[in-house]
């Protein structure tokens, strides 16, 4: 969207035209194919619905969390290069720099993070991607829980929301940080874009929570279809002993916000 890439739009609450852009560097680096090529030596990728991806303009990658392997394949394998949002403990040591020269946004998952969502308004108001997991944490990939900051970034900034369904990235019974086996496959699909009719400042918490009803809906149809059109299924959630803890809030029973 023109209208988002311009700098009256970064005024627009909440203001992004303080804040800087995630390093772009290593998303636009020979790194990308090359971690492209490295995965496919060990399982194969399989990709549906690039044809899905708006080629210009912001958009938000929305995708299940079923493993470990998730955030590394949206990152390289996404049509566009993306600034996923990562939780804030990964972001420590040598892992913690290559993430953020590499464009990811840190997230306090626990604590309002006004940093998070302007980093991520900046983003999009500049006409990037940037890639979300509703569901917050690694889980059965159902959206059993659902978060609200999907829907919230595209109702601020009006930016196409892109559902991704992630198949075999962990197998059946598999620990949380599992790998798709050698020689396995996995499949990415990219559905439909739903966008969200931006909401002028102030937006409500019920405004938010309707939305993201409506995405979680979408995201849920496009998960249907995912799964007959590859033929696979869900792992499953995960052993009770390895589920992360997560604030019980949202827009489902289970959700978190």
């Amino acid at each position: 969207m023109t209208s988002m890439s311009s700098a009256s739009a970064h005024a627009v609450p909440p203001r992004s035209d303080g804040t800087r852009h995630p390093a772009r560097l290593l998303l636009h680096s020979p790194l990308r194919p090359l971690g492209r090529a490295l995965v496919r030596r060990r399982f194969a990728v399989r990709l549906h619905g690039v044809q899905n991806v708006p080629s210009r303009g912001p958009v938000i990658f929305a995708s299940n969390h079923i493993g470990v392997a998730d955030g590394p394949l949206l990152a390289v394998f996404a049509p566009r290069p993306v600034h996923a949002l990562t939780k804030l403990e990964m972001f420590h040591g040598g892992l913690g720099r290559f993430l953020r020269a590499s464009g990811q946004i840190p997230l306090d998952r626990f604590h309002a993070d006004p940093a998070a969502v302007r980093t991520s308004l900046r983003v999009l108001r500049d006409g990037h991607a940037i890639g979300i997991f509703p569901e917050g944490r690694r889980g059965g990939g159902d959206l059993a829980r659902f978060h609200r900051g999907a829907a919230y970034l595209g109702l601020v900034t009006g930016a196409p929301v892109v559902p991704v369904t992630m198949l075999g990235t962990r197998e059946r019974g598999a620990h949380t940080d599992a790998l798709p086996p050698r020689g396995g496959a996995v499949d990415v699909v990219f559905g439909t874009p739903r966008v969200l009719d931006p909401v002028p400042w102030p937006r409500t918490k019920e405004q938010v929570e309707r939305a993201s009803v409506l995405l979680r809906e979408h995201m849920l149809v496009h998960l249907d279809r995912a799964r007959a059109s590859t033929g696979r299924e869900l792992p499953g959630p995960l052993p009770a002993a390895e589920v992360e803890p997560d604030p019980a809030t949202g827009v489902t029973e289970l959700g978190a916000p």
